[in-house]
């Protein structure tokens, strides 16, 4: 079915069913951002990045696994009304804020909810060792938006939560080359 929407004065005509959440899972260091860019570009889609927001605006006041939990909710409270208004004019999102534990998903669940759009759960399932390495060769570099020792890359894994079938997330599994894995 296409429709038209009226955005400030232009008129957007898309197709209701083509609007798509992206959301990323895998741990830090597994490529999602890198995977975002590229889901931008094959579907058309705006890339909206947590750790680029958390940067701007909360940079000083990050400085421990509690301190991210508490600017992380701030920002998605924020954020939420923004999300759905793009959603709600047809513009398809990859939303790249980690979705690592039930309650990361639950919050993207409801979002999915309230934009009556379609969902793709892309899972990096990325062995440890690799993104640990990743993750040196990153901090070397220095272009990432943080700086995360191997510490806080332990005590953040410990957290992670893979997604499950009982969650009902269509979901993508891939393999540390960024390939989709059957099945």
């Amino acid at each position: 079915m296409r429709e038209a929407v009226a955005f400030d004065g232009i008129i957007r005509s898309f197709l209701v069913n083509d609007v798509t959440l992206h959301l990323l899972a895998g741990q830090i260091a597994s490529g999602k951002s890198t995977l975002a860019k590229k889901l931008s570009e094959q579907y058309d889609a705006i890339v909206i990045s947590e750790d680029e927001w958390l940067l701007q605006l909360f940079a000083d006041q990050i400085s421990t696994v509690e301190d991210y939990v508490r600017c992380s909710t701030k920002l998605k409270r924020a954020m939420e009304p923004h999300l759905l208004g793009l959603m709600q004019v047809g513009l398809s999102v990859v939303l790249d804020f980690p979705t690592n534990t039930l309650k990361q998903r639950s919050w993207m669940r409801n979002l999915i909810d309230k934009a009556g759009c379609e969902h793709v759960l892309h899972f990096l399932d990325v062995p440890i060792d690799i993104c640990k390495s990743r993750l040196r060769l990153r901090n070397q570099q220095g272009k990432h938006a943080f700086q995360v020792t191997d510490g806080q890359f332990d005590v953040i894994s410990g957290y992670f939560e893979a997604p499950t079938s009982d969650e009902s997330f269509t979901v993508i599994r891939y393999d540390e080359s960024q390939s989709p894995i059957p099945g």
